[in-house]
């Protein structure tokens, strides 16, 4: 268990959910459109976050006379497979049925998925985003809520609820759309799988599964995102669905 705690660290938690929210409103404003119009751009707008939260963390864990690695408290060899295969799944049913759950309580629809998450855009960055996506938020989300979250929290049941809390929130922001019913299905959706997560983590404090089977679930959709954007006709046929 990591024993390098700064509690200022948790000050972080919301940074994505402001950083994203912006980046949508400026967005807006500097294309003389709506969030709503530019809403298919969140997979790219994701990724340039990510980045820039992964840099935040570096720094900070430097600041702190530390390491990425030390906050997440990685230890090489301590993972075993069939502990990667198992959260991998776990993410995997937790999230599409949390996803479901939520549609049928916002929108009173099984199976609902919001048509802008696997909109198209050009080919060639939704081919780049392919790898890029996954694996940056794996590095930027859980280690952001998981080594500022819960590892620098002292309390059990904070430690491992308030990471989870803006962990399901940021999503309600990617992308930015000024819609109450879309906000908390985002959120809804996505708390199961962060309580779920940020519990096991505070258990075991090996990032390691975690961070596969969370890009594992991104792959997901980024193919998605990839096959609307390369198949003709696609979008709107599964948007009809």
């Amino acid at each position: 268990m990591s024993t390098n705690k700064n509690e200022c660290m948790v000050y972080l938690l919301p940074i994505r959910c402001v950083i994203f929210a912006l980046t949508f409103v400026v967005g807006a404003i500097m294309t003389k459109q709506k969030t709503d119009d530019i809403s298919n751009w969140w997979s790219i707008a994701a990724s340039i976050v990510n980045i820039v939260t992964i840099l935040i963390l570096v720094y900070v864990a430097k600041k702190n006379k530390s390491s990425y690695r030390e906050l997440i408290n990685y230890q090489k060899g301590k993972t075993k497979a069939k502990q990667i295969i198992g959260i991998s799944v776990l993410v995997l049913v937790i999230g599409m049925t949390g996803m479901y759950v939520a549609g049928y309580i916002c929108y009173g629809i099984i199976p609902y998925a919001a048509p802008m998450m696997i909109a198209p855009i050009p080919v060639w960055l939704a081919v780049i985003n392919v790898i890029i996506l996954p694996v940056t938020t794996a590095f930027a989300e859980d280690g952001l809520y998981l080594g500022c979250g819960v590892n620098q929290i002292q309390n059990k049941f904070l430690a491992i609820t308030v990471p989870a809390f803006f962990f399901a929130l940021q999503h309600s922001f990617i992308p930015t759309l000024f819609d109450l019913k879309y906000i908390i299905y985002r959120f809804i959706s996505f708390l199961p799988l962060t309580l779920i997560l940020c519990w096991y983590y505070y258990r075991k404090r090996n990032p390691l599964p975690i961070m596969v089977g969370h890009a594992i679930i991104d792959v997901a959709t980024v193919l998605q995102i990839l096959a609307t954007s390369t198949i003709s006709g696609l979008y709107e046929m599964m948007c009809e669905m």
